[in-house]
């Protein structure tokens, strides 16, 4: 099992949810932690333990980016007008990785983030690898053309398990997505509920 996978598994098996709706995943047949006592973890949460969790599941989600990274994207979200939960869920749907996996042009956002950083991704027609590039409105994202017949993005499109948010526009026939706008907590198809508010509480006061 590569370190990624693992990585991928581990975060499942923590929350004890399948934080990204995958059928593989460990917690479709053990909702518990790991560990020789995770069946006995059950504990009620204090206030601080659910706030954490929520962080570490929403922060997790999207490839569990560094907490280095996911406090500036907190802080760019605070400084924003509105409500900093939302914007903080916006803000994170704006990452180039988060677009590429919300696209379907890779099966995972682990996957995403390796797409981007090895160079297969065009913005506006430029090639971009960082995948905490935010993109804007009206940008268009494209799978350049030597990666178009790449395995991985063919099995992507062909997944079944998920469906392309409205406020993305995507033409899997030339592998491109436009980002249409900014979306709200709602619009956002994740496959368990995220709290924002709570991490939006939990940064407030730590």
């Amino acid at each position: 099992m590569t370190k990624r996978l693992a990585a991928k598994y581990k975060i499942d098996r923590r929350m004890g949810e399948n934080i990204w709706g995958r059928p593989k995943s460990p917690v479709n047949k053990r909702e518990y932690g790991p560990g020789q006592h995770g069946q006995r973890r059950k504990n009620k949460l204090s206030d601080f333990g659910t706030q954490l969790r929520a962080k570490q599941k929403l922060k997790g989600y999207y490839g569990n980016i560094t907490e280095k990274q996911f406090r500036r994207i907190y802080a760019d979200a605070a400084r924003v007008v509105g409500d900093t939960g939302e914007n903080l869920v916006g803000l994170l749907e704006r990452r180039l990785d988060a677009v590429v996996y919300r696209a379907k042009f890779v099966a995972t956002v682990f996957a995403a983030r390796q797409f981007v950083n090895h160079g297969h991704v065009l913005v506006n027609g430029r090639s971009v690898n960082i995948a905490s590039y935010r993109v804007k409105e009206g940008d268009v994202i494209e799978v350049r053309q030597k990666s178009k017949q790449m395995v991985v993005v063919m099995e992507a499109i062909a997944l079944a398990e998920r469906d392309v948010p409205d406020y993305l526009e995507v033409d899997h026939s030339k592998l491109t997505a436009t980002f249409v706008r900014q979306p709200t907590l709602a619009d956002v198809p994740y496959p368990v509920v995220m709290e924002p508010n709570l991490v939006v509480e939990f940064y407030a006061k730590n």
